[in-house]
């Protein structure tokens, strides 16, 4: 079987699988659960937790014990079972705990999955920066077909988007049966220092000065972008009780508005080869955090009014930038810079850096100043958007003068 079209099939139904629940569960837990934004915040941070810890481990586990696809299958068995679990639960607490024990068990499979295609990519003789993001792609599409699902089935409101979820889950670990072997790093004939046998050589890359800085900003990245994944969907919601907007696209189909973004994500990604080799890591990752700054104060503007409609389009549109600029080149980024006998811990480290500590803190974050803007269930969304603009525009000027961008960044091809 053609090993391209395997990936575009895994990374289509990794993607389906998140995109059922991530952006609309919010408002089944607000609505239908009647939890607070702090509760709803600590359901999210659940995929933050998880990824401080899980992607990390398995990443060692992948490179020295269980081939990357045999473990892959068990995660999303286990994810599938959880999901499941999770459709019946109805008090933050337990929806928090259940919803942990899945976020532990997906996370991981999102590194895990890349570093399958880099493998898979390598061992057929193709360059990974010219291929993977056209197989990225369909996990994208996937995400935005899922959204599009839960959406036209007017689901949102419903635990069965976490049942579609969980069959997703079910046909990428039969799919999954169908990938090449993997086999692990693991070499007894050569004599390791601890760290080496304990599978932690990715840590290492901490000493270097410029991987430090650069994860340190992935975590800060990391964090803006599960601020839009946990309220981006209520926001839009909030325009619900106004009369003058009751047929607008936004309040009708506010999950098939969102999903404009990971359409823009679709094309972006295929820049991200072209301004990699020219431009370098650093400036990428620039471009994606001030795309952010617009993302967000394009939210603070907008609404279903015609003139505001056009400003929450546009902000849907720079989604894509600012997602693929420095999630996807970040990811090659790493690939490239460390050897392949880590490639799966060193994915996992970059994965606990965005979507661990930065996403924990960014959810956390994001759920207090939220509340903080609520009077009587009324969100000041305006300030809200405003101030997380801020955040990012600060974080796009540190940037400028802490991370250097060597010559060689640009020789990644």
């Amino acid at each position: 079987m053609n090993i391209k079209l395997q990936l575009k099939v895994i990374f289509f139904l990794q993607f389906f699988i998140w995109g059922s629940w991530l952006i609309t569960l919010n408002y089944y837990l607000e609505h239908q659960l009647n939890f607070t934004s702090i509760e709803v915040a600590s359901v999210y941070s659940s995929i933050a937790i998880a990824s401080l810890i899980m992607p990390s481990l398995m990443g060692i586990i992948a490179d020295r014990w269980i081939p990357a696809n045999r473990l892959y299958i068990i995660c999303h068995l286990i994810g599938a079972i959880t999901l499941a679990i999770a459709a019946f639960m109805t008090t933050p607490v337990m929806m928090t705990i259940v919803m942990l024990i899945h976020c532990l068990a997906f996370m991981p499979t999102i590194a895990i999955s890349n570093s399958i295609a880099y493998s898979c990519l390598n061992s057929q003789g193709l360059d990974v920066i010219g291929q993977f993001p056209k197989i990225r792609i369909y996990g994208t599409v996937g995400f935005i077909i899922a959204m599009w699902l839960v959406s036209f089935l007017k689901l949102e409101s419903s635990s069965m988007q976490l049942y579609i979820a969980a069959i997703g889950s079910i046909l990428l670990s039969l799919y999954s049966l169908t990938l090449p072997f993997i086999p692990t790093s693991q070499n007894s004939s050569k004599e390791k220092s601890l760290i080496s046998s304990l599978g932690l050589d990715a840590f290492v890359l901490f000493k270097q000065p410029k991987m430090f800085v650069f994860f340190l900003f992935a975590a800060l990245l990391g964090g803006i972008l599960q601020i839009t994944n946990t309220f981006g969907n209520s926001f839009l919601h909030s325009f619900d009780n106004a009369a003058e907007f009751k047929d607008s696209l936004v309040i009708q189909y506010p999950a098939v508005l969102l999903s404009i973004s990971q359409i823009s994500e679709v094309v972006f990604i295929l820049f991200v080869p072209f301004f990699m080799k020219r431009l370098g890591i650093k400036y990428v990752m620039l471009i994606s955090i001030f795309a952010w700054v617009a993302r967000f104060g394009l939210f603070a503007y907008g609404d279903p009014s015609p003139v505001g409609f056009v400003l929450l389009l546009l902000s849907m549109i720079v989604y894509g930038c600012a997602f693929d600029f420095y999630n996807i080149s970040g990811s090659m980024y790493v690939d490239k810079t460390v050897s392949s006998d880590i490639r799966n811990s060193a994915q996992g480290l970059f994965m606990m850096m965005t979507n661990g500590i930065g996403a924990y803190i960014g959810t956390m974050a994001s759920g207090f100043v939220v509340n903080y803007y609520t009077i009587e269930k009324i969100v000041d969304w305006h300030s809200v958007w405003l101030i997380f603009a801020g955040y990012s525009l600060v974080l796009a000027i540190v940037f400028v003068f802490i991370f250097k961008n060597d010559a060689t960044d640009k020789k990644l091809a």
